[in-house]
């Protein structure tokens, strides 16, 4: 067992990762490294921040630079130089998000390439060749997203083909697992939409395949209110197993990953800390803050006062201000740090908590300083 939940308080659960690269403590943030990368920064800012693991995208490696040259130049691990963990996506989120260029069948996903146009083919099989290759540490199995609104009858499409999906790639991982020593976590990956029947649906399908070393809870943040975003996770949450981890994909702001937290999620993963900070928006533990607003012109404090990461410590709002005006790319790096440090010890906070059975008082702290 990769999961050993230590503790819960309310809902909200404390645990720890046993995987090839290291301990990973839940609740976590996973960073987002698209390209085997996180955008302005290298692995040693990634260390020095304390990362655990990031999320490298399965569908962009295998386009560039191809998932043979990664594996030729040590997996993802020797490639980056990030010696700690790597979980990688499936495709399912491109080929939701490229669907001018993606049709869907049984078989798999069909996609043209954003960079060239080449024709390609993502089937359960294929995608987790790829991430062998890759060599990440946790791979997300092919799943069939749905943006929302959505019909009964898409829905309906979409779990009973990720359950399909979901069973070829569990009975090809334990071909694998058996030809050759692998050490690679597989997740399945929850769908369903908002509609309480459909995610009650895949879930049980989903777990009574047994062998997933994790479920994620997908098909979120896609279209939604924030209400049912959260009563779905509230509804879904106790339908996985308690003794596996338990990931929503691509959410979200600090308030969504709070909120949760609070519903029994352990593992995060959203490009918003990095896209936010190269867009002039910082969060803080007192809100978000526009970095190109002329208020901060003059304003010698650090961008949180109660951020210890390197920008915070070394840098003023004024500065960084200024490098955003003209346009500097030191910025980037800066602000991206901050940003990565504040969902960082937002989940080691939270984790914090838990351990002190003291989650409640956190959960109304974090609003109350939002409101100050």
């Amino acid at each position: 067992m990769i999961f050993n939940l230590q503790k819960v308080d309310g809902n909200a659960r404390a645990g720890t990762l046993n995987l090839p690269h290291g301990i990973v403590n839940t609740p976590v943030f996973m960073p987002v490294g698209t390209q085997a990368s996180i955008k302005a920064l290298d692995f040693k800012d990634m260390l020095e921040l304390n990362t655990q693991i990031i999320l490298a995208n399965t569908y962009h490696l295998y386009l560039r630079p191809g998932e043979k040259i990664v594996k030729d130049l040590g997996g993802l691990h020797g490639f980056s130089k990030f010696p700690n963990n790597f979980l990688t996506d499936s495709g399912g989120f491109q080929a939701f998000s490229l669907s001018n260029n993606v049709k869907i069948n049984d078989e798999g996903i069909i996609f043209k390439s954003h960079i060239d146009g080449s024709k390609h083919l993502f089937t359960p099989k294929k995608v987790l060749e790829i991430e062998y290759d890759l060599n990440s540490d946790i791979m997300m199995i092919l799943d069939d997203l749905v943006g929302l609104p959505a019909t009964k009858e898409r829905l309906r499409e979409s779990i009973n083909r990720t359950t399909k999906w979901a069973k070829e790639a569990i009975e090809f991982h334990n071909q694998t697992k058996q030809q050759r020593e692998v050490e690679n976590k597989i997740f399945a990956i929850v769908q369903g939409g908002v509609d309480m029947e459909f995610r009650t649906a895949s879930a049980r399908d989903l777990t009574s395949l047994c062998d997933f070393d994790g479920y994620a809870i997908g098909g979120l943040a896609v279209g939604e209110p924030n209400s049912q975003m959260y009563d779905t996770i509230e509804f879904t949450t106790p339908l996985l197993p308690r003794d596996k981890p338990r990931y929503l994909m691509g959410v979200g702001t600090p308030q969504d990953i709070v909120e949760a937290i609070k519903r029994g999620v352990d593992m995060f993963d959203c490009v918003m800390p990095t896209r936010n900070a190269r867009n002039g928006t910082l969060f803080t533990n007192f809100g978000k803050i526009s970095i190109k607003s002329p208020k901060y012109k003059t304003d010698s404090s650090p961008v949180d006062t109660k951020c210890s990461c390197y920008t915070c410590k070394n840098h003023s709002r004024a500065y960084l201000h200024h490098l955003f005006k003209a346009g500097e790319i030191s910025y980037f790096r800066l602000a991206s740090i901050h940003n990565i440090a504040y969902y960082l010890s937002l989940t080691t906070r939270a984790r914090e908590a838990i351990l002190n059975n003291n989650f409640e008082s956190f959960y109304k702290q974090f609003y109350d300083s939002l409101e100050k």
